[in-house]
């Protein structure tokens, strides 16, 4: 006999979501668990596009100036006198009718940041990460304690048939130093720590690969905070 859940009571899914996962030799080791509750959301497309107008907007430096004629360096002695030399009448050589003068109505330095709160850039994350989820663009791979160098990283890249795509690893908050230095030089590849993760950086890479624990921590940070 089925017992009815409690009013207002939370049922818990019993499906399972996994990521493949892989050594640095490009050899696959089998799965690594990750929450639905970030790997299966709703995918929610006008957050999403939100989220991107907004973070392309504050990449703006918004630093384009022009001096008016107040600005423009020089003497601001008349340039000839006023009769007698059958020219029309002018005073300061910095009016914006001259070359050299100052600009009238031209741009001047400002900031174009906008703003989303926390709960929307969440809900742009978790979407995000749901749709490159479902498209099959994240895993994981083993992290190297010992000595790593560029052409480790190269060999997985080839092996996984990544070359000549955007590649995001996600690194744990342990010391990934030498990783990171292993594959800086290596054209498409990025690195973020789990933390600063976003939800454009998730869409514009080919592929996600978390690093070690990364995917555990990265649980941990933004779902202990609902």
């Amino acid at each position: 006999m089925a017992v009815a859940k409690k009013e207002g009571e939370k049922i818990e899914s019993k499906q399972k979501f996994a990521i493949p996962l892989y050594t640095l030799l490009g050899e696959e080791q089998g799965l690594v668990d990750v929450s639905g509750a970030i790997f299966n959301t709703p995918i929610n497309l006008d957050v999403i596009t939100q989220y991107v107008r907004v973070f392309r907007t504050n990449q703006r430096q918004g630093n384009a100036s022009s001096k008016t004629r107040a600005e423009v360096a020089g003497t601001t002695k008349k340039m000839y006198k006023q009769k007698g030399t059958g020219k029309a009448r002018h005073g300061s050589a910095k009016a914006p009718i001259f070359k050299g003068g100052g600009v009238v109505g031209g741009p001047k330095p400002k900031t174009y940041q906008l703003s989303l709160n926390k709960k929307q850039k969440k809900i742009a994350l978790f979407s995000s990460l749901t749709k490159r989820f479902q498209d099959k663009d994240i895993l994981a791979v083993t992290s190297n304690e010992g000595k790593i160098k560029t052409k480790d990283v190269m060999r997985f890249i080839k092996k996984l048939d990544f070359v000549d795509k955007k590649i995001l690893f996600i690194l744990p908050s342990v010391d990934t130093s030498a990783f990171v230095l292993a594959n800086r030089n290596i054209q498409g590849v990025q690195n973020l720590f789990f933390h600063s993760l976003n939800a454009y950086d998730a869409l514009s890479a080919s592929k996600i690969v978390f690093l070690g624990d990364s995917v555990s921590e990265l649980e941990k940070h933004f779902l202990s905070k609902e």
